[in-house]
C-alpha cells in the first residue's frame, strides 16, 4: 500500500533571517475566499482615505520673496535646481530649489516691471526683458570684476557680482520673450511686432509687424520644442498666430472670444499647445487645425493668467486670479475637470506656474509677492521610501483606480476643500450655464426649424479663423 505524503523544501517554508517575513502559503482558489470582492472594496475606501488624510501639497515658501508682485519665472530645461523669477518693481532673484534659498538678487538691469524670463540653451544664461524695452542677458554664476573695493588699499582687487552680459534695446517695450529649444536665437514680443534676435547681433533678424492688418500689442510669443522654424503667439486682438521664421512670413491666425494671457506648447505632443483665457476656461489647439480647440478646461472662476506643461506631457497646471492653482489631466476621455485645486489664506492672484523637471513640484508666483513650492501629487510621501512602503502605496494606488467609478470611492477621492467664494461663484456660473441652454432649447422648439440650432461649447470658443 503506497502512502501520498505532503512535502515542501525546507528553503520555501523557513526564514532565511529572524527580521524576515514569515512565509505563508496561500490557495487562490476563489471558492475558499468568499469575502474576496468585499474585503477589496473595503482596502480601497481605506485608501481613498488615507489619500485624503496625507494630501499635504504646500512644501513651503522660497525664501523671503520679493518686495512686489512676481509676475515672471522660469526654470532650466536642462538641470533641475536653478529657477529665476522677475518682480514688479524690475529685480530679478535666482534661486536654488533644493534648499530653497536666494542665491542672488539681481538689481539694476531693468527700470520698469520684468515681462519675461527665459533660460538659454546652455543652461548657463538666462535673458529677461521688461516693460522699459531692455533685453538682459544674464549668467547663473558670479563673474569677476576688477575694481578697487572701499578698505582696500591695492587696486584691482577681484570681487564678485551679478550684472547684465549683453544688452539689446528698442523703442517702446517688451511684453514676453521666449528663447530657442537648440539654436541661440530669442524671440520677442514687442508693441505691435514679433522680433527674432541672435546673440551675435545688436538688431532683430527679423521683425514680423504685419500682423494680419492688426496694430494690437502681441503679449505671449514662444518657439515650438520640434520645429525649429515654428513659432506662436497671442495678442492684444483675441488672436492666436503662428509664424514661419524660415519664410520670414506669417502662417495663419484663429481669434477667440476674448484674450488670451499665456500659451505654452506641449513638451511631448510639440503639434499641440495651451492657452490660458479671459473666459476662465483654458484650451488645447492643434495647430495644424485652429478652426476649434481639441479640448476646453473648466473650474477657475476669474481669468486664467498662466499655464505651465509637465515634463510628461500628461498634465498641465493653471494658475488664476481666483488666487488658486488648478491641475488638468489631458486624457482624451475625460471631461477637462481639474484633479486637484491648490490654494492657501494668504495667496493672492497667481500671475506664473512653473513644473519642475523631475515632474516632482510645482512652483507659483503670486502678487502677495512669494514664491511657493507645491507637490505635483497632493499626497506623495517625501524622502526616501522602503520597498515595503513602496509596495503599499502602489497597492493603495491600483485599489483606487479599480474601484473608482463606485460612489462611496469616488465621493472620498474627488472631495477637495474649496474656498465658499469659489463655491458661491461656482454654483452661480452653472446656474447661468443652465439657463443659458434652456433658453436656447426654447428658441429652438418654438421658432421656425432651421432658425436656431444648439452649437458645441468647441466650436462657439473660436470666433472666426484668417488665413
Amino acid at each position: 500500500m503506497k502512502i501520498k505524503t505532503l512535502s515542501r523544501a525546507k528553503n520555501s517554508v523557513e526564514r532565511e533571517c529572524s527580521g524576515d517575513l514569515r512565509k505563508e502559503s496561500r490557495n487562490l482558489n476563489p471558492n475558499y475566499h468568499p469575502m474576496q470582492r468585499s474585503r477589496e472594496y473595503t482596502r480601497a475606501v481605506t485608501a481613498a482615505k488615507m489619500e485624503r488624510m496625507f494630501a499635504k501639497p504646500l512644501v513651503g515658501n522660497l525664501g523671503e520673496g520679493h518686495r512686489d508682485a512676481v509676475v515672471a519665472s522660469a526654470i532650466s530645461r536642462r538641470s533641475l535646481l536653478p529657477f529665476v523669477s522677475g518682480c514688479a518693481d524690475g529685480s530679478l532673484k535666482l534661486w536654488d530649489l533644493a534648499t530653497r534659498t536666494s542665491v542672488a538678487t539681481l538689481e539694476g538691469g531693468h527700470s520698469r516691471a520684468i515681462t519675461g524670463v527665459v533660460f538659454g540653451v546652455d543652461g548657463q544664461h538666462f535673458y529677461s526683458c521688461a516693460d522699459d524695452g531692455i533685453v538682459n542677458q544674464w549668467s547663473i554664476h558670479p563673474v569677476d570684476n576688477n575694481k578697487q573695493v572701499e578698505g582696500e588699499e591695492e587696486e584691482g582687487v577681484q570681487e564678485h557680482f551679478y550684472g547684465p552680459l549683453e544688452t539689446w534695446r528698442v523703442p517702446g517695450s517688451f511684453k514676453s520673450m521666449d528663447h530657442h529649444w537648440h539654436d541661440h536665437q530669442f524671440v520677442t514680443a514687442s508693441d505691435s511686432a514679433v522680433q527674432i534676435w541672435s546673440l551675435e547681433r545688436s538688431t532683430p533678424l527679423q521683425t514680423h509687424s504685419e500682423l494680419w492688418g492688426s496694430d494690437d500689442t502681441v503679449n505671449v510669443v514662444r518657439f515650438n520644442p520640434a520645429e525649429r522654424c515654428l513659432i506662436a503667439h497671442c495678442s492684444a486682438d483675441r488672436g492666436i498666430g503662428l509664424h514661419d521664421s524660415r519664410a520670414a512670413k506669417a502662417l495663419k491666425k484663429t481669434v477667440l472670444r476674448m484674450r488670451s494671457n499665456a500659451l505654452e506648447w506641449n513638451p511631448m505632443e510639440p503639434m499641440n499647445f495651451c492657452v490660458a483665457n479671459e473666459d476662465f476656461n483654458a484650451y488645447t489647439f492643434d495647430m495644424r487645425r485652429l478652426d476649434q480647440p481639441t479640448k476646453i478646461y473648466k473650474g477657475h472662476t476669474s481669468a486664467v493668467m498662466s499655464v505651465a506643461w509637465s515634463p510628461t506631457g500628461r498634465e498641465f497646471v493653471t494658475g488664476s486670479y481666483d488666487k488658486t492653482l488648478r491641475i488638468f489631466p489631458t486624457i482624451k476621455s475625460g471631461a477637462g475637470v481639474s484633479r486637484d485645486i491648490y490654494h492657501t489664506k494668504r495667496m493672492q492672484k497667481v500671475f506664473t506656474v512653473q513644473y519642475t523637471m523631475d515632474h516632482r513640484f510645482i512652483v507659483s508666483g503670486s502678487d502677495d509677492s512669494n514664491l511657493r513650492l507645491w507637490k505635483a501629487r497632493a499626497s506623495e510621501q517625501l524622502g526616501q521610501l522602503t520597498t515595503r512602503e513602496e509596495a503599499a502605496i502602489q497597492y493603495r494606488q491600483a485599489l483606487i483606480q479599480k474601484h473608482q467609478h463606485l460612489p462611496e470611492v469616488r465621493r472620498i477621492h474627488k472631495s477637495r476643500k474649496i474656498p465658499k467664494v469659489i463655491q458661491k461663484q461656482t454654483a452661480q456660473a452653472l446656474i447661468q450655464k443652465e439657463s443659458a441652454k434652456r433658453k436656447q432649447t426654447n428658441r429652438i422648439k418654438h421658432s421656425k426649424p432651421g432658425t436656431y440650432e444648439h452649437e458645441s461649447e468647441r466650436k462657439k470658443a473660436v470666433v472666426k479663423e484668417v488665413d
